[in-house]
């Protein structure tokens, strides 16, 4: 399963530099978005390095879930496609 990543995860005054809000496709509903959490996600970058996470939680009502990478991501990657396995 594929996904975009829309953004970090912000609060008002902070953005937390490993967590990002990832969009998978073909999810529209909190109840699918459920189903995905503990999944492996995986983003590569330009250079061809490989960041991995995990689906902690679900995110909002849409199917947006939070995903919590083992190192902090840059921002070339919002926009970005990532891999659900």
């Amino acid at each position: 399963m594929k996904g975009v990543i829309s953004n970090f995860r912000m609060a008002r005054h902070h953005q937390k530099g490993n967590q990002m809000i990832v969009k998978p496709e073909g999810v529209s509903d909190k109840d699918s978005a459920v189903k995905l959490v503990g999944k492996e996600v995986v983003w590569t970058s330009p250079a061809g390095k490989e960041i991995k996470g995990e689906i902690r939680k679900e995110h909002g009502r849409n199917g947006f879930v939070r995903v919590l990478f083992e190192t902090g991501m840059p921002g070339q990657s919002i926009g970005g496609k990532v891999e659900i396995k």
